[in-house]
């Protein structure tokens, strides 16, 4: 199985789009479009995609301004880990905060369940909790990636001062589920450049094998 994948920023934040792609059958997955549609969408007919499904790292509101609008014109279902539904259901409150117009957003049509396979692209779901309740990564392995959304940075972790946020979760999640893949896998960040588990497991101030707090 060959999987083609493209990131590029997006929206008001500069969130991090990601579409994967497998060569042989033309399907594959969309994760967190959020904002800039009509440039999501030219990149989704340059791929020649047959979308399966618009899936979320979490529910912040820079994580699905296009939501609504690839849906529309793809027909392709919206995932969301069910932790993070609260969060879903306030995106227009968290628009307000930021000044940012919001177009309504149909509610997740599937849940997304922790170690889930995304079949067509040799992927699985992780739920990574700590920066949202919901938060989920998505480790591809014949592709050697990981989209980790907003848990983990070039750097940094994610920020857990937010509704829902939980440090030791966020610890836990990094430490016992994204620092057991392989130390070469590329990681896609929420926002900014991409990194690696290597590069991250040095410079993290907390070590694969070290103590919860």
């Amino acid at each position: 199985m060959t999987i083609i994948h493209k990131s590029f920023p997006v929206g008001p934040l500069q969130c991090n789009c990601t579409i994967l792609s497998n060569t042989e059958t033309g399907k594959g997955y969309l994760i967190d479009p959020g904002g800039d549609p009509e440039l999501i969408m030219q990149t989704l007919e340059e791929i020649k995609i047959e979308l399966e499904g618009i899936y979320h790292t979490h529910a912040h509101f820079d994580h699905f301004l296009a939501s609504a609008d690839i849906k529309e014109k793809t027909g392709a279902p919206i995932y969301l880990h069910d932790d993070d539904r609260f969060l879903w259901d306030s995106l227009e409150m968290q628009c307000s905060y930021f000044n940012i117009e919001f177009k309504p957003t149909p509610p997740p049509d599937f849940k997304i369940e922790d170690e889930q396979d995304l079949v067509h692209c040799d992927g699985v779901c992780l739920h990574t909790p700590g920066h949202t309740p919901g938060s989920v990564s998505f480790h591809f392995d014949s592709a050697d990636l990981l989209v980790a959304g907003d848990t983990l940075f070039n750097g940094s972790v994610g920020r857990t001062d937010l509704p829902g946020g939980d440090f030791k979760k966020l610890k836990s999640s990094i430490q016992n589920k994204i620092y057991t893949l392989d130390e070469s896998t590329t990681v896609i960040t929420g926002h900014g450049p991409e990194t690696s588990i290597k590069k991250e497991m040095t410079k993290q101030c907390f070590q694969k094998m070290g103590q919860i707090e």
